[in-house]
């Protein structure tokens, strides 16, 4: 049911099935109406106010990751989530006790993270800022990065590949759920130019609700 917050903006709660595992209970944004940056925080650190609402909001690619993370052979490797957003993927990997950072650049992905966390009765889980265009020395470097729907602004190849390339250890792993954006084939390359090889697979099986669904998920390795 939508409630608003004392903050202005409005969110609702829902279960997010995850494929052979436990649903997620997620709140979310209400819709992609939603604003609020009254102090500029997120004007700050480069999102519009058309861009503001999508890290609030349930994407079919995250639904995706989270699936794919719920069977992934974790191990002890250190995993960082780009882009987070609802964190869907993170709270998986967290769930099944995996070594995860979920880092997304918005002001209030922290906040919904904890109050998504609360809802499932998880432990704290790690979080940091990661804002593509800006050095973040304390992040220090992964064994596996993961990220869904990241690639559908054209700057985002560059900016993404670079912050990759500065966070994944010599021997890692970056895996990206990408529902056919045009600005792949532009992000291809530039990881190519830093070292990384492609493989991709083909994901074309409809949501848990029924929805059609159209991507791929883009593995790429760097040893």
């Amino acid at each position: 049911m939508p409630y608003s917050t004392p903050l202005g903006y409005q969110v609702k709660t829902q279960d997010i099935a995850v494929a052979g595992g436990l649903d997620l209970n997620i709140r979310s944004l209400l819709d992609i109406q939603q604003y609020f940056d009254p102090l500029g925080e997120a004007e700050n650190a480069g999102i519009s106010p058309a861009c503001w609402p999508l890290f609030g909001q349930i994407w079919p690619s995250a639904q995706k990751l989270a699936d794919l993370m719920q069977v992934y052979v974790l191990g002890e490797r250190r995993i960082l989530e780009i882009g987070c957003g609802l964190a869907l993927a993170s709270m998986v990997v967290h769930r099944r006790n995996g070594d995860i950072t979920a880092s997304d650049c918005h002001p209030l992905t922290e906040t919904f993270l904890k109050a998504n966390l609360q809802l499932n009765t998880l432990p704290a889980l790690k979080y940091s800022t990661g804002n593509w265009d800006r050095i973040n020395s304390e992040l220090g470097q992964f064994d596996v990065i993961i990220g869904s729907d990241v690639l559908y602004e054209r700057n985002q190849p560059a900016a993404l590949s670079a912050f990759i390339d500065r966070h994944a250890a010599p021997h890692a792993e970056v895996l990206i759920i990408d529902p056919n954006r045009g600005n792949r084939s532009a992000f291809n390359r530039q990881m190519a130019a830093n070292g990384f090889s492609l493989s991709e697979t083909l994901i074309n099986t409809p949501l848990h609700n029924g929805n059609a669904y159209k991507g791929r998920l883009l593995s790429y390795l760097r040893s």
